[in-house]
């Protein structure tokens, strides 16, 4: 079974990138919205009966231009219930700014699993030519660099939506975002489906009740995520984890399902409120 540390960073890393943001004017003709949105998470399955019940919360905010950069709060509270009265409950939070132009990147991480001490990620990243310096001050204070074709949490997200709107179908990407210990990277692998025209009627929540969202085309897309660290075998690798979700042109998504191999849940909008953004001048 997946560790349910596991299991909650495999959400941040994501939700991130996708519940609301993305990096640049370019990539999309509608702006990018600044909001706040509550998901909650339910199992859908489990695949080996290790798990009898989950659920939680996701709380994710989002604000900024492509000016100043863009800021993201979120909060992950899950509960696993393995049977037996064996509950696993974590705590995930987590601050990052990125500027628009997805050469900087500043990440804090703090996870909780049940009553332990908890795990704490802080650092920065700067894009430097061919190469990303990284600086980590916490779990442990070490400074290494990346490779320059890697992408930060928000650019992913701006070239998910600007290939979509090119009409592609498949899109690989490295991504860095400060997950484990802050020196985790991700192979990607997102599949965009064919896109839905804002006319189409879909299954109701609060944002497709928004105003400013009825008009806007929306793609479903799903992500895989790979351990770049594990060497490939011969045949297809089985991703750590995956996401799937309706992707909105101005950054908002829609009808979460996040499968973990062994099991899935699937996160519903409950909540969804635009905030007030400064423009950029």
């Amino acid at each position: 079974m997946v560790h349910l540390f596991r299991t909650s960073l495999g959400v941040m890393a994501l939700a991130m990138a996708v519940l609301g943001s993305g990096t640049g004017a370019h990539a999309s003709s509608a702006p990018f919205l600044a909001h706040q949105a509550l998901y909650d998470l339910n199992l859908v399955k489990s695949r080996s009966n290790s798990i009898s019940g989950a659920r939680g919360r996701i709380l994710y905010n989002f604000a900024g231009n492509s000016c100043e950069g863009y800021t993201s709060e979120f909060r992950q509270v899950s509960e696993l219930d393995s049977g037996e009265g064996k509950i696993t409950l974590s705590d995930l939070r987590s601050n990052s700014w990125e500027d628009a132009a997805g050469k900087s990147y500043r990440f804090k991480i703090e996870t909780r699993m049940n009553e332990t001490e908890a795990g704490l990620v802080d650092g920065s990243a700067v894009r430097d030519g061919d190469h990303i310096n990284v600086k980590l001050k916490l779990p442990a204070p070490k400074n290494f660099t990346l490779d320059g074709k890697i992408v930060f949490p928000t650019e992913q997200i701006q070239r998910i939506i600007a290939a979509a709107k090119d009409g592609k179908s498949l899109l690989e990407l490295s991504v860095y975002d400060g997950s484990d210990d802050g020196q985790k990277v991700y192979n990607t692998l997102t599949v965009i489906g064919q896109p839905i025209p804002a006319d189409r009627t879909a299954s109701p929540d609060p944002a497709t009740a928004d105003e400013h969202m009825k008009s806007l085309t929306r793609w479903p897309v799903t992500v895989s995520y790979f351990d770049r660290d594990v060497p490939q075998k011969e045949g297809e690798q089985t991703p750590v984890y995956a996401m799937s979700f309706e992707l909105y042109e101005n950054g908002v998504s829609r009808q979460l399902v996040l499968d973990y191999n062994d099991f899935v849940i699937s996160g519903a909008m409950g909540k969804f409120d635009v905030k007030d953004s400064k423009p950029c001048n």
